[in-house]
Order: structure tokens, then sequence, then C-alpha cells
């Protein structure tokens, strides 16, 4: 149920600047991705891979009826048996081309050697997103970035889910089967259902 997680995620920071500002990241990468057709490149740094933000972008590609929105998940280390979609290594950045959209999801510092890939993909003409701490060359290097300082009331993990929910809420294509539109408002209304206030009594 992470419709209904979501929700409640944003009844927690209703009034708050994090609504807003992760809808705004969510629409440029939305609005990086989809116009190309794809090529979304999804990077972590060496001590963290953004798995869960790849599984729910897939998700949110499939419900939105936008497959645009599936990432490549680009890994610093690949083994020998990984299947092919878990196999695309570092190298993937080289060869990252303009159309192409690289987001970078870094709670620690990304490190030299991650930033010397992402500053050749974005001479090869990538749009470059960052979803990070606040790390200063890496915002330099992105053309839009969003920033989770540390704080007990927030995560970078918390923001990714935000992010993902609402890259896939912007209107649905006319092709999306109605079926398929028609339980996805059934969900959102349960979750609305389920975060309502109870009704007061007199």
């Amino acid at each position: 149920m992470d419709a209904v997680r979501v929700a409640l995620l944003r009844e927690v920071l209703a009034g708050t600047e994090w609504l807003g500002a992760t809808r705004r990241f969510a629409g440029t990468l939305r609005g990086s991705v989809v116009p190309h057709g794809g090529g979304l490149l999804l990077v972590g740094t060496p001590e963290y891979e953004p798995w869960h933000l790849a599984a729910h972008l897939v998700d949110e590609a499939a419900w939105s009826g936008t497959p645009e929105l599936t990432p490549t998940l680009v890994r610093h280390r690949v083994g020998d048996g990984d299947p092919a979609h878990l196999a695309v290594g570092l190298g993937r950045l080289e060869a990252a081309r303009r159309g192409e959209t690289l987001l970078v999801v870094a709670p620690d510092a990304p490190g030299a050697p991650l930033l010397e890939r992402v500053q050749d993909a974005r001479r090869s003409g990538a749009t470059v997103l960052a979803l990070d701490s606040g790390d200063r060359e890496l915002h330099t290097l992105a053309h839009e970035s969003l920033a989770v300082p540390e704080s007990p009331d927030l995560d970078l993990d918390t923001v990714q889910h935000l992010v993902s929910a609402a890259t896939g809420e912007n209107s649905l294509p006319a092709q999306v089967p109605r079926g398929r539109r028609q339980f996805r408002d059934r969900l959102s209304r349960l979750a609305d259902r389920l975060t309502a206030p109870p009704p007061a009594r007199w």
C-alpha cells in the first residue's frame, strides 16, 4: 500500500516546503525523460545503490502508462553472474548522450571518480539531476537538484518516495486503458479515506 504511505507522508508534511519541492523536482524529471522517449539513467554512490527508487519508478511507469520513466540502474560494482538489467556498470555514464537524463542519488559524498563521470555525461549533452544531501560539487554539475539535509524529521528515503510518486502522477496519456485508470482512482480514494480525520461528533 505505497499509495497510503505516500498519502500519510503528504499529510505529515502539509504546510512545509517539501511537497512543492518534490513535485517540482519530479516535474523536471518527467519533463526531461518523457519527451525523449526514455533514456533515464539512475546511479548512486559506491556505498549506496538506489534500489528502492529504481523499483518505485518502474512501478510508477507501469501505473501511469509512461514507460519512459523506467530507469536503467547504473552500478559501481557488477558481478559476473548478474542478470542483464543489473549488469550495467559505470561505463554507461561515459556513453550518455544528448536526450538522456542522469539522476544521481547521493546520501553521502559522491567522490571524485563518480563526479568525473557525471561531468563527462553532462559534457556529452545529458541532463543531470541530483537528489542528495547537498554536495556542492554535485550541485555545480546538476541542471536541477534537490538537497535533503540531515534531519530527524525527514530523510532521503522519504523524499525518494515522494518524488517517485509525484513523477507518475501527472495526467495520464490517452492510450492508458480505462480499467487501469479506474483502479488507480479507486486506490487513491481509498488512501484518502484511510488518512482522513474521523468525523466530528457533536
